[in-house]
């Protein structure tokens, strides 16, 4: 028997007047960037070209994307019966994935092109901003590239540490204090956890769900190819190559009756690894719920969650070594409806 974690969902996003004022003050400059054309290679890469990474098979991807400027993502395929997914939420509700972040953005001739056509005419502060990029000749001539601030998704918030000052900021080769908020494989990784999409538990009752009876063990199994998951945020953009990978590993599924009516309410199960993935069975299980009182005209509202470790690689490799800080454990649910009914006994 494992012990149940708590579980609490991490919603996203963040929108404030403030820092929607920045941008309207920085004269609407998000997130427009130099050479777009050339900004993120193909679409769904996890990083090719980047040493010692491995190339991703294509037709093992179920999902696709861009977070910021140049962050693909891209994750593994996800084999269910069910075929159903959903969001992962979070073991730990203080976790939260990064707000914003400083991607690679313009050479110093791009940037002195983006200063000059995005802020001509630009009032106060944003007209001081140009003059002050303007002053430090926009690097020319050094080694290094632009780094500007991105947001995860278009929410600006006042809990990014974005101002006037730093929109965008100057990155050389050899950079002797890194900034912070400097995009890393651990941000990547934070990133590909708060993008993944974990399969609904695919689980089987027996009886079946409209024919469970009461004082009869339930049988939970869990049907289909059922196995890791991992989703890979990467990025290969103006020499500036990087990638992680989140991998999610389903360790327990916890079944509730639905109902205080039941013995016990709650069953938890280590999942085992089988030839087709992870599986469970608790035909043999010493927790098995019995329900106690029949549902009557109604049901009651059966749900099943799988509890999954994720780690982290700090490359494209979902079989790398395992890097920290660990990520918290993510969690799947799947809620049904069940009718209980009476044993109907005959008498002669």
């Amino acid at each position: 028997m494992r012990a149940e974690p708590v579980m609490k969902v991490v919603r996203l996003g963040f929108r404030t007047a403030a820092a929607i004022g920045l941008v309207l003050a920085l004269a609407a400059s998000f997130p427009a960037h130099a050479d777009d054309s050339t900004g993120g290679g193909d679409t769904g890469t996890t990083g090719t070209g980047q040493t010692g990474q491995p190339d991703s098979d294509s037709s093992a991807s179920s999902g696709k994307g861009v977070i910021g400027a140049h962050i693909q993502v891209r994750q593994s395929r996800i084999g269910s019966s069910s075929g159903s997914t959903s969001k992962s939420t979070s073991s730990d509700a203080n976790w939260k994935p990064p707000v914003c972040w400083y991607e690679p953005m313009y050479t110093p001739d791009e940037y002195e092109e983006f200063i000059k056509s995005s802020y001509k005419g630009a009032q106060e502060p944003a007209a001081s901003y140009a003059k002050k990029r303007a002053a430090e000749d926009y690097h020319k001539g050094d080694k290094g590239l632009w780094w500007q601030v991105q947001f995860r998704d278009d929410a600006y918030s006042s809990l990014c540490p974005v101002s006037t000052d730093n929109w965008e900021i100057w990155v050389p080769p050899a950079q002797p204090k890194q900034d912070p908020h400097q995009l890393t494989p651990e941000t990547l990784s934070e990133l590909a956890y708060s993008s993944i999409n974990l399969p609904t538990p695919p689980v089987v009752l027996s009886p079946a769900p409209d024919q469970l009876k009461v004082n009869l063990g339930t049988r939970v199994k869990l049907d289909g190819d059922f196995d890791r998951v991992w989703t890979t945020a990467s990025i290969d953009y103006k020499g500036v190559a990087m990638a992680a990978t989140t991998v999610a590993t389903p360790i327990a599924l916890k079944v509730d009756a639905g109902t205080a009516d039941a013995d016990p309410q709650t069953c938890t199960y280590d999942l085992v690894k089988g030839d087709n993935g992870y599986t469970v069975d608790s035909k043999d299980a010493a927790c098995n719920i019995t329900y106690r009182r029949s549902s009557g005209s109604g049901t009651y509202p059966f749900k099943a969650s799988i509890t999954w470790k994720v780690t982290w690689t700090d490359s494209a490799d979902p079989d790398g070594p395992a890097q920290q800080p660990a990520l918290p454990d993510g969690l799947s649910t799947y809620e049904q409806n069940v009718t209980v009914k009476e044993i109907q006994a005959v008498n002669r």
